[in-house]
């Protein structure tokens, strides 16, 4: 079975898109489409040279969102999903390309994620840390005996997991993940504590956003990160979207799932190759492979 995943923040790259945008008609007019929508050109930024105006959530989201989902559409015939998935906002990319939400319902919604999202930063700094070699139950019990808020996040691939919180509890949970016999514990150049409770504040403003929204039943399984189990229900999609801003990414576990139940090929839609060396990871018997 054919399994077709997302990309998350931190795929991007200074002129992604610009090659869809120069051969493509449907993906020229969609990226006008975008600006129209965002209020600002966000292909200025894009296919630009600036990295570090790229790493602005509020234009990295959107600018990954649009990459992933026009590629899925461009891809035509040969985008043949029986199941998607998506790594954080991946997940609005795996959702559109399913038929869940249309292409501008999504790119509303990662706008307003993103603007929740910084505005929560902004509120309550944090940080994140990636934790190399050890097990998570392991990372997890550390955590916990942390004082401060830090939780575990993404469950990258087996002996990767990404830790979220506040700065001060994220640096000394490193300190005793290193005494524990962590290969690494590396803190994260990102603009806040995603995916832990310090985004509270978002959830409210992008539950409100996702309740206006019009979402359709898929064309096949969503396999979503806060579950790790694949649904067509239009309304537990909506309800696990809005848990996922303080919950963790199960991507390990969701990869697991889906492999479990019958896939055996993983296409990666989106810029970078970051998810298939993940599946690879998770299961070195799974075909891998990039739509573009």
């Amino acid at each position: 079975m054919n399994a077709f995943v997302f990309p998350g923040q931190g795929a991007q790259f200074p002129g992604m898109g610009k090659d869809l945008f120069e051969t493509h008609t449907l993906a020229k007019k969609r990226f006008e489409q975008a600006n129209d929508i965002l209020d600002f050109n966000i292909t200025d930024i894009m296919f630009g040279e600036d990295a570090e105006a790229l790493k602005e959530t509020q234009v990295t989201q959107p600018a990954i969102y649009l990459h992933s989902t026009i590629l899925s559409e461009v891809m035509g015939e040969r985008f043949t999903p029986q199941m998607v998935a998506g790594h954080s906002l991946g997940e609005f990319s795996a959702l559109v390309a399913a038929g869940a939400l249309s292409f501008e319902s999504g790119l509303k919604l990662v706008h307003e994620r993103a603007l929740a999202m910084q505005a929560a930063c902004d509120e309550a700094p944090g940080t994140m840390a990636a934790i190399l070699g050890l097990e998570d139950d392991l990372v997890e019990s550390i955590c916990e005996k942390t004082s401060g808020i830090v939780v575990a996040a993404n469950y990258n691939c087996p002996g990767q997991l990404v830790i979220s919180g506040a700065q001060e509890a994220v640096e000394n949970a490193c300190e005793s993940f290193k005494e524990a016999g962590a290969r690494r514990a590396l803190l994260l150049p990102v603009g806040g504590a995603f995916h832990s409770p310090l985004m509270e504040p978002a959830k409210t403003r992008l539950a409100k956003a996702i309740e206006n929204a019009t979402f359709n039943t898929p064309s096949c399984p969503v396999y979503q990160n806060v579950t790790a189990q694949g649904t067509s229900d239009p309304e537990v999609i909506k309800s696990n979207l809005v848990a996922q801003l303080t919950a963790p990414v199960r991507w390990t576990q969701g990869v697991q799932q889906m492999i479990s139940d019958g896939a055996t090929h993983f296409t990666e839609v989106g810029p970078g190759k970051v998810l298939q060396g993940l599946v690879k990871k998770i299961d070195r018997s799974m075909e891998t492979q990039s739509g573009a």
